[in-house]
């Protein structure tokens, strides 16, 4: 199990700040930091013309810069206003028209990050873990329904509250029906987080609804065994390991889950999309009726211990795919190179 991040207040990630206590941006006033990520800060604040405390997610000055990363800033922000459901953090229109500085309003959220709670507990009981999955699929299966893909889905991207109730964060590479398609500035990101991206994504494609339920099943797998499918000392590896083998079957991380579970997770985790649940709602069916869902005969079972070595065919697929989600990053270097000398 990874170690929990440093904390700030309930969200938890390293943090350093551009912004103090006791700052104002317009009319909000900076109370504390709650998050940072590398390319932008979120600040507890308080708005002073309603008295409202809210998030305001900040990106730092360097980001600003970057085209790619503000077009998928406004394009999060964008999607945040349009969302209005109970399982999905809320992006605030604030109607200030005339800002100082980039920033986006957001609902405060008290609660914990669900890394934490893996962190802190290491797995759940099947009961818990089910009613969280749950939840998530149901906000899952309203976002798909509104044409917007999450495409990085993790426990970093879900707040839990003290009843177990979830809410959706971080959608900065989030698709969204009829929007061109953008490269991030970040060969991670362009393509979700390696421990839970789906082997379509790691084939440099966009990723669709069931993407977000393989994230799901892999994040379902490791609320009940507090371990990962897939393992490896590096992304690349890891990448890898889910393009060329089956992951470590859930029962022999736990023995005591029943089969019914472990089958839902393997329907999760299909390597074929079209093998995989088509979307959420299927997901949820099994997971409310898990007695009734048929335990496959499956190779996996079996084979799952003959592991393909880092350096097969694989291995040179992700190296692949590797460098051609890098030459925007380079593209992008030299262009910032040739505006700094002009």
């Amino acid at each position: 199990m990874r170690k929990p991040l440093k904390s700030a207040t309930s969200w938890t990630f390293p943090v350093t700040s551009t912004l103090q206590v006791g700052d104002t941006v317009d009319h909000y006033r900076i109370e504390s930091l709650a998050a940072e990520g590398g390319m932008a800060s979120i600040y507890r604040a308080m708005d002073l013309q309603t008295g409202m405390c809210v998030a305001i997610k900040v990106p730092h000055f360097e980001a600003e810069s970057d085209p790619v990363f503000f077009e998928r800033f406004k394009r999060e922000e964008e999607i945040g206003r349009r969302l209005d459901h109970p399982g999905v953090m809320k992006v605030l229109a604030d109607g200030n028209g005339d800002r100082s500085r980039v920033y986006m309003v957001m609902e405060w959220l008290d609660g914990r990050l669900l890394r934490k709670v893996l962190s802190e507990e290491k797995k759940l009981t099947p009961q818990r873990a089910t009613a969280i999955a749950l939840r998530i699929c149901e906000a899952l299966e309203y976002i798909h329904s509104q044409g917007v893909v999450h495409r990085d889905l993790k426990p970093e991207n879900i707040m839990v509250d003290s009843e177990d109730r979830i809410k959706l964060i971080d959608f900065g590479i989030a698709s969204s029906a009829g929007a061109r398609r953008l490269t991030f500035g970040k060969f991670t990101h362009s393509m979700g987080t390696p421990d839970y991206v789906a082997p379509e994504q790691v084939k440099s494609k966009r990723g669709d609804a069931r993407s977000d339920v393989y994230a799901l099943g892999v994040i379902f797998y490791e609320m009940l065994t507090g371990e990962m499918p897939f393992e490896g000392p590096n992304p690349l590896v890891v990448l890898n390991d889910r393009l060329v083998n089956h992951p470590i079957p859930p029962r022999e991380r736990d023995p005591e889950m029943s089969p019914h579970l472990q089958e839902i997770i393997y329907r999760a985790l299909e390597r074929d999309p079209a093998k995989r649940y088509a979307g959420a709602r299927e997901f949820a069916n099994d997971l409310r009726n898990p007695d009734s869902v048929g335990v496959a005969e499956r190779s996996e079972l079996r084979d799952w211990k003959v592991r393909r070595s880092k350096r097969s065919t694989g291995s040179k697929m992700v190296l692949f795919y590797a460098t051609v989600a890098l030459i925007p990053i380079v593209i992008m270097v030299l262009l910032l190179i040739t505006a700094h000398r002009h």
